[in-house]
């Protein structure tokens, strides 16, 4: 349980700082007017499926003990490998569009493979889920039974 709180506190603080870069880096370049920059999502990506899912997979865990899925452990890691490749090509390729800069196409690939990476690990959370799920009712059949 703590892996999850540490890393949704993680989450969090990138999340926030994220967006003080993008404001920052903005201003700094003089991008003033509503252009569109892959910059201006990477907290809200950040916050949302760093932050927020993590709590959720945190509160998930209390009632479910995810952990004790085999699953759990691969989810946790292919899922923030995911979200960490993911919003790191954002921000590079947000920042190419600040400056002027040409994009290459295999940022767009990387980012592709980091959104593979986290539906990969969505899939997973639900396997260890559905396996949880199934124990803890069978678990409360049991007890049904009993008394």
């Amino acid at each position: 349980m703590r892996k999850l709180f540490y890393a949704a506190f993680a989450y969090m603080v990138l999340g926030v700082a994220s967006g003080f870069f993008y404001r920052e880096f903005t201003k700094a370049n003089h991008v003033t007017d509503a252009t569109f920059t892959q910059l201006s999502v990477v907290h809200t990506h950040l916050l949302v499926l760093g932050f927020v899912v993590l709590l959720i997979v945190l509160v998930l865990e209390k009632v479910f003990t995810l952990s004790k899925s085999p699953l759990f452990s691969w989810f946790f890691w292919v899922y923030n490998v995911g979200l960490l490749v993911t919003a790191a090509m954002m921000v590079v390729h947000g920042m190419q569009s600040v400056v002027g800069a040409e994009t290459s196409a295999a940022i767009s690939g990387i980012a592709g493979l980091g959104h593979i990476l986290l539906t990969a690990g969505m899939v997973l959370l639900f396997l260890a889920l559905g396996s949880r799920v199934t124990a803890a009712g069978k678990t409360a059949d049991a007890a049904a039974v009993v008394s």
